[in-house]
């Protein structure tokens, strides 16, 4: 199972908390974590292990982007902020129709990342 966790800049506390909370299920679950740079720095610093992309404004968004479209990544958390404009807009939407064109669970706040993640440990008993 492979997750994609990005974070804008004013979430990225926020997805650290998330990820430190549900770390029993990271580890139990055999959970492998992808993250676009900055966003992975900061987990690895939480003392997650996380496999690195670029950052997202450098491309990072797209890399994960590239692995959705290949059927190489199960569910992405990407906690926006929409109150604040992002560069890299044209990434971060493609990001998001690729996860609904193929199908792949999108949690874009830390409610529906809890949501999805119970979800997929009831699924996966």
């Amino acid at each position: 199972m492979k997750i994609a966790v990005i974070a804008h800049d004013g979430k990225k506390a926020e997805m650290v908390a998330f990820l430190k909370n549900n770390l029993n299920i990271l580890n139990k679950k055999n959970i492998h974590l992808i993250a676009t740079g900055t966003t992975g720095k900061h987990a690895m610093d939480a003392g997650l292990k996380v496999e690195r992309m670029l950052s997202g404004p450098l491309g990072g968004d797209a890399q994960i982007a590239a692995q959705v479209a290949n059927h190489e990544v199960d569910i992405v958390f990407f906690f926006r902020d929409p109150l604040d404009k992002h560069p890299h807009e044209p990434d971060i939407a493609m990001l998001m129709r690729l996860c609904d064109v193929h199908n792949i669970p999108l949690a874009t706040n830390p409610a529906t990342a809890e949501l999805v993640l119970n979800g997929f440990i009831k699924h996966h008993k």
